[in-house]
């Protein structure tokens, strides 16, 4: 029996800007965390204090979205069960100089083999999109609120998570965090997004969406699966101890064929999501 429950969390911009890791919003601007020439670390702190005054005008008008799910779940060899759902996944092929395994996000959860059911998260987070539109005229504040936007989206997902950790799942009642800390990943678990390194092929928005029914935050897909508002993330969450974030890096065509046919969809279109694993 399913007694998985969407739940739909709804932030203050406020409330979600403490989260934000500043570096990515850096990065995005070409600014370097350790730059040391002087123009340069004076023109990154006029953006930041920009960047503050604007996140000041956001607020009055505009939210942060986010859905998650805590799916009963097992591993079932390379593939994940959600909730009943097939979720497959994929493995590394390439060997470790140091000799260490091929993982894969399955293994850090509880074959379907033992019997014992487990639990795995599920979420999207986005921004309201009207909130890209905004600017259009303007090249410098319309780049400004769209990377702004990015970093909201990702911020909420780390005030969700913790909020999922402590509460909603609670195995980690006891983590007492400061956010520096958090945004270090000092906490127990990963949070791998769809289209980072460990789950690079996008086409499995349409298995999370299935799920979660993103639309509920106003997210839509693609025909290729990508997702609309622009500043929106999405993914797993794995609680395992010994839980790690991993690149699948390169496979070969017996896995892209094995995948394929696990994903009930062609090898040409499968091709098309993995090109870069190719």
């Amino acid at each position: 029996m399913n007694n998985s429950v969407d739940k739909v969390l709804t932030y203050t911009i406020h409330e979600v800007a403490p989260y934000i890791n500043w570096i990515y919003f850096f990065h995005a601007w070409g600014f370097q965390p350790k730059e040391k020439e002087r123009a340069k670390a004076a023109e990154a702190m006029q953006l930041f204090k920009e960047a503050n005054q604007m996140l000041n005008q956001l607020d009055k008008n505009y939210h942060v979205h986010i859905i998650f799910r805590l799916c009963e779940a097992n591993a079932d060899g390379d593939n994940l069960i959600l909730d009943g759902k097939l979720f497959p996944l994929l493995r590394q092929q390439i060997p470790h100089p140091d000799g260490s395994p091929f993982l894969c996000l399955s293994d850090f959860v509880r074959p379907l083999s033992s019997g014992i059911p487990d639990t795995v998260g599920i979420f999207a987070a986005s921004c309201d999109g009207e909130v890209e539109l905004l600017y259009e005229n303007d090249t410098y504040k319309r780049m400004l609120v769209q990377t702004l936007a990015d970093r909201l989206a990702e911020a909420a997902t780390e005030k969700m998570h913790e909020y999922v950790r402590k509460v909603a799942w609670g195995y980690a009642k006891d983590e007492n965090l400061s956010i520096p800390d958090l945004l270090r990943e000092k906490f127990q678990g990963i949070r791998p997004a769809v289209g980072y390194p460990s789950l690079p092929d996008q086409s499995v928005n349409f298995l999370l969406n299935d799920l979660l029914h993103m639309e509920q935050i106003g997210i839509t897909l693609t025909e290729n699966g990508a997702m609309r508002p622009h500043a929106t993330v999405c993914g797993l969450i794995l609680a395992h101890p010994a839980a790690r974030y991993f690149a699948v890096g390169k496979i070969g065509n017996d896995q892209l064929e094995d995948y394929a046919r696990r994903r009930k969809m062609s090898v040409k279109e499968i091709r098309k999501f993995l090109a870069a694993n190719l």
